[in-house]
């Protein structure tokens, strides 16, 4: 019988659900640059235009999971914007970004930030890749002040190898139901809301986002 190393994960999830077909080094994975969109044109307006009105001017925003494009509104000011992906050349190259920071999230969930250091958090495309979900919406608590928003955007597109087992076999609003879970799991947040705000036509948009209380 072939035993299967599962990677670590949540506790409070089971692991054969959060194991994926490439264990492998995630470092490697993503050392090479991918300066594409993973959504359509008109999805990505659409998450614009969603950012606009889910993260107010003068926000201290952290783009989690970020990459060469950060889909925030270019018309509105932001108090700075971080960037915190797995490639250094991605990052380098998107222009919205003030500081940029790279690490591994399977690897060590917690955000090299300081408490309350942001007033957003966005992930956009890329929790279906996090094996300790939890653990980071935990640490993405922390490092939002009271009140602050957290905005996990989500679509059909995926590297599949590198995404978690149960992440498949969910429709679009069974994925939104899995990450609201991910969110009552860590504490600290208010009842997560779900957003569809797929284009017509075009690839599916839909949202979970939640407060930070307390």
């Amino acid at each position: 019988m072939t035993t299967i190393a599962l990677p670590p994960c949540d506790d409070e999830l089971p692991a054969r659900l959060m194991a994926r077909a490439d264990e492998s080094d995630d470092g490697d994975f993503y050392s090479v640059p991918r300066l594409v969109t993973h959504v359509d044109d008109a999805t990505i307006a659409a998450l614009t235009e969603a950012y606009r009105s889910l993260v107010s001017d003068g926000a201290r925003v952290l783009d989690v999971q970020s990459s060469w494009v950060s889909h925030l509104p270019a018309d509105v000011a932001y108090a700075s914007v971080t960037g915190h992906g797995m490639n250094a050349v991605e990052l380098e190259q998107n222009p919205r970004l003030d500081e940029r920071v790279v690490q591994d999230l399977n690897r060590d969930p917690e955000l090299p930030f300081a408490d309350g250091s942001f007033d957003a958090a966005l992930d956009a495309f890329s929790v279906q890749y996090l094996v300790r979900p939890v653990s980071v919406l935990r640490s993405a608590r922390r490092v939002l002040a009271p009140g602050g928003t957290c905005v996990v955007a989500l679509s059909h597109r995926t590297f599949p190898t590198k995404a978690i087992a149960v992440w498949p076999v969910l429709d679009m609003a069974d994925r939104a139901r899995w990450v609201g879970v991910y969110f009552r799991l860590a504490g600290g947040w208010s009842v997560p809301e779900v957003l569809d705000r797929s284009p017509a036509g075009a690839d599916p948009l839909w949202l979970v986002v939640a407060r930070r209380v307390g």
